[in-house]
């Protein structure tokens, strides 16, 4: 890792001289634009709009409209702002570490201490893991005054644990939710809450990344790798198979305690390993109305495949006889 910014985190007279690590990567395929027509790359140029010119990033400077007026704010205008000039991580105050609404996290870094700053570093360390507190800050990173969350990230692995920094939004960046829909009064029953309660024992167990991954962008990969290999022309049914693509989410009315049981059994099964018997008495269970409606569309499909059949069997030639048992000629073979 390459640091990206160097500087001290400073509480009472304690200095802690650190640099800045980004603690996340983006694992992403990177895909550029192409024109469908020939390929060609599409590219974004920073063209002027007064000279009609394609201007080089080096040459560019922000600016300010006000009205009709523009300032100009150059890079050693911004420079010489006194908080961008600013190398300290100023600790502002210890926080219960659940006070911290998560939707106030933006990005993570990881600091590293210099050599001579260790003991101060893993003082500084210790103090937050033992008073499971965490320091709010502020600092300012890339033109901007910044508030963050300086906390301990446990040892993972081999590892060491290790101060990392989040910058926080501030609280005007942060939206109110503020839905008509729910301050309608809905009556939930006890035995819903009760039955909601047990699955969500029955799902309950402690959080483990490493079980998780990106399907999409797995999916991604395979697709290049294999339109890369049939030189990209490619049958995605046979790269991917059949599947198909689940009903839309609410274009059904749903037995609410019906669900949740069924919910249940499956999480319980899964649980313990056994058979898919009582998904399937799970299943099958899910009231009269839906046994009708599934043996009425079952009855109105089988009429209309044996209605088509009998439209497209070939006729019979005279003296030609038919077993009753199974509809084939005499003395012909069956058909696979």
């Amino acid at each position: 890792m390459r640091a990206i910014w160097k500087g001290a985190i400073t509480f009472g007279l304690v200095n802690v001289p650190v640099k800045l690590y980004g603690a996340t990567e983006d694992h992403d395929v990177e895909l550029h634009q192409v024109h469908d027509k020939d390929g060609g790359r599409i590219r974004y140029q920073r063209r002027c709009e007064v000279c009609s010119k394609v201007v080089a990033y080096e040459n560019i400077d922000k600016a300010y409209a006000e009205g009709s007026t523009t300032v100009v704010l150059t890079e050693a205008d911004l420079k010489s702002l006194p908080e961008e000039r600013s190398r300290e991580i100023e600790v502002v105050e210890f926080v219960p570490s659940d006070q911290i609404d998560p939707i106030m996290f933006e990005r993570s870094y990881f600091l590293e201490p210099e050599k001579t700053a260790v003991k101060a570093y893993t003082l500084l360390r210790r103090t937050l893991e033992e008073t499971d507190r965490t320091a709010i800050v502020q600092f300012s990173l890339r033109q901007k005054t910044r508030l963050g969350a300086l906390r301990v990230r446990p040892a993972k692995d081999s590892g060491s644990p290790v101060l990392m920094l989040q910058s926080l939004l501030w609280d005007d960046e942060v939206r109110e939710a503020d839905f008509q829909v729910l301050k309608s009064d809905v009556r939930v029953s006890a035995q819903e809450l009760k039955m909601s309660t047990s699955l969500v024992d029955q799902l309950t167990t402690d959080f483990d990344s490493d079980k998780f991954s990106d399907e999409y962008q797995e999916q991604l990969r395979k697709l290049i790798a294999a339109k890369l290999e049939k030189g990209d022309a490619l049958d995605t049914a046979a790269t991917f198979g059949d599947a198909e693509a689940g009903p839309p989410p609410g274009g059904e009315v749903i037995d609410l305690m019906e669900a949740l049981r069924q919910s249940v059994e499956r999480a319980r099964a899964s649980r313990t390993g056994t058979g898919s018997a009582s998904a399937e008495r799970s299943a099958g269970s899910a009231g009269p109305r839906a046994s009708s409606s599934k043996a009425s569309a079952k009855k109105a499909a089988s009429t209309k495949k044996a209605a088509a059949a009998k439209k497209a069997a070939p006729k019979r030639a005279p003296g030609k006889k038919t077993t009753a048992k199974t509809g084939t000629r005499s003395g012909s073979k069956k058909s696979a």
